[in-house]
């Protein structure tokens, strides 16, 4: 705990970033709700909603900690999870401001119990890409809850993730992680290289390692979401008033 600290101290201004950029999401999907999916979200009891979004952090707080790299596709410090798919079924049970509460709170959970090795860029990046795939998925979903157009919002969701994930990456968040980690930006390059020689800059990284990286991610936990939402959401909307 005081290692993070030390950490937050450091990077106090990245910090102030992920907080306004958070603040952003939260704001953009209490917005969706009030306006294109209003009337048309379950409604749980405070309590109820609390905790259940308590229990699905929780889930996705510990899926984080069990990342694993995708060879020959992106750099090593790139590593994939599933912690997205508690996300998303809450997301999708409850709407896009719950799904990015449950966002948020992982990433805490994430923190407190592993700390962060990648100067909380990484963490910030896992917030900030998952919310471009949760967001929009859950406010196309709530818009008409079948099973086909679950499959359309989670596609949707994995292009906008693919599209902002990998802008994000060229403009702000690979040069920031070599600030802020101490590695110069031509060996993160190189390290792309090695797996693409097509990789030469920033912008042409996020083109051939975060894109493909992000899809495969996106395919994947939407396949198991899709596989076990319906038992999931159930159990959720056994306890609406």
């Amino acid at each position: 705990m005081n290692k993070l600290f030390e950490e937050l101290q450091k990077n106090i201004s990245f910090v102030l970033v992920c907080i306004a950029a958070a603040a952003i999401i939260i704001g953009l999907a209490v917005l969706a709700e009030r306006t294109l999916l209003k009337g048309r979200l379950v409604r749980l009891g405070a309590t109820r909603r609390t905790t259940t979004c308590a229990m699905l952090a929780a889930a996705a707080g510990l899926l984080m900690l069990f990342e694993f790299p995708i060879p020959f596709i992106a750099p090593s410090f790139y590593e994939a999870d599933l912690s997205e798919i508690p996300v998303l079924i809450g997301a999708f049970s409850l709407g896009p401001t719950a799904g990015v509460v449950i966002e948020l709170v992982k990433i805490f959970i994430k923190l407190v119990i592993k700390g962060t090795s990648t100067a909380f860029v990484g963490d910030f990046a896992n917030f900030f890409i998952g919310c471009t795939m949760v967001v929009p998925a859950s406010v196309i979903y709530h818009l008409k809850k079948t099973r086909g157009m679950a499959a359309v919002s989670l596609l949707t969701g994995t292009l906008c993730m693919t599209v902002f994930g990998s802008a994000f990456n060229a403009i702000y968040l690979i040069p920031k992680f070599s600030e802020l980690f101490g590695l110069p930006l031509e060996a993160i390059i190189s390290m792309g290289a090695e797996i693409n020689p097509h990789i030469t800059s920033a912008a042409s990284m996020a083109v051939w390692a975060v894109a493909p990286f992000n899809i495969i991610k996106g395919l994947g936990v939407s396949i198991i979401t899709m596989i076990i939402y319906k038992p999931l959401s159930g159990l959720i909307r056994r306890g609406v008033n």
